[in-house]
């Protein structure tokens, strides 16, 4: 059997169309794109994840591999994967600035740890957050949701050098800002509650100037604040999900799946 080098090439097309869009998509998604996994780890998902999709897609454009156009199309297809992902991140994103918001109510903002998905310093509630969202997406199947949304995006927006256009970048950015007001949602509860507190301390240190309200206040602030985030997480549960839910439509609608 003879392969000529032509052939050989168009075979690779086959797997390296896909692999840039898949690999994009985990090197960005959330718990496959934490800085805790390896670099290594997501390229070898990354490659049989490909492996395992390349049969259920439709064919591929009849490009040589190695020639200058195929740069074009690797492009495109990296960066639809990284958008995909992106739109996941942005939901973990909120979460952190929810319980960044909280902390810093209570005043535990000094208290910060690594996150162990962004691999930076963000404050314990945050942690706790994000680690309870991860949990929660994963007992949901979020990541077959993900994977599932992944396989039809070959159908919606096939590979080509072109596909993404300003309007798609335009509706991300609308969608940035509605998930951060859901942010300010998860906190609204802690927010409230803390600001009557701190109305009564100011109420307080006005009708007696003699006591330390510093030393009284933050105590009582911080386990009132406990109290409030412990009454409030079956709330967040429920907002999270539906932030992952549009944010689903949302990919669906910028890679033409409606």
């Amino acid at each position: 059997m003879v392969i000529k080098s032509a052939e050989l090439t168009q075979y690779l097309g086959v797997f390296l169309w896909p692999l840039f869009r898949i690999a994009g998509l985990i090197m960005t998604a959330p718990i496959f794109g934490a800085k805790t996994v390896p670099v290594r780890t997501r390229l070898g998902l990354s490659v049989a994840v490909t492996v395992l999709v390349v049969p259920l897609l439709p064919p591929g454009p009849s490009i040589d591999a190695l020639s200058p156009a195929a740069v074009t199309i690797i492009a495109m297809q990296l960066l639809i994967g990284v958008l995909m992902g992106f739109a996941l991140q942005l939901v973990l994103s909120a979460v952190v600035t929810g319980g960044q918001v909280i902390a810093m109510q209570m005043g535990l903002g000094f208290a910060a740890m690594v996150d162990p998905q962004n691999g930076a310093q963000t404050p314990v509630l945050s942690t706790f957050y994000v680690i309870m969202v991860v949990l929660v997406y994963l007992a949901l199947n979020g990541h077959l949701v993900l994977f599932q949304v992944l396989v039809d995006s070959f159908t919606w927006m096939p590979i080509a050098s072109t596909g993404l256009e300003a309007v798609d970048f335009e509706l991300l950015v609308r969608y940035a800002s509605t998930v951060f007001s859901g942010a300010i949602g998860l906190a609204i509860p802690a927010i409230a509650s803390l600001l009557i507190v701190n109305f009564t301390f100011g109420i307080l240190t006005r009708a007696a100037p003699q006591m330390n309200i510093f030393a009284v206040g933050f105590p009582i602030t911080m386990l009132l604040g406990f109290g409030v985030v412990f009454a409030t997480i079956p709330s967040v549960i429920p907002q999270t999900s539906e932030m992952f839910t549009d944010a689903y439509a949302l990919i669906r609608t910028v890679l033409g799946g409606g």
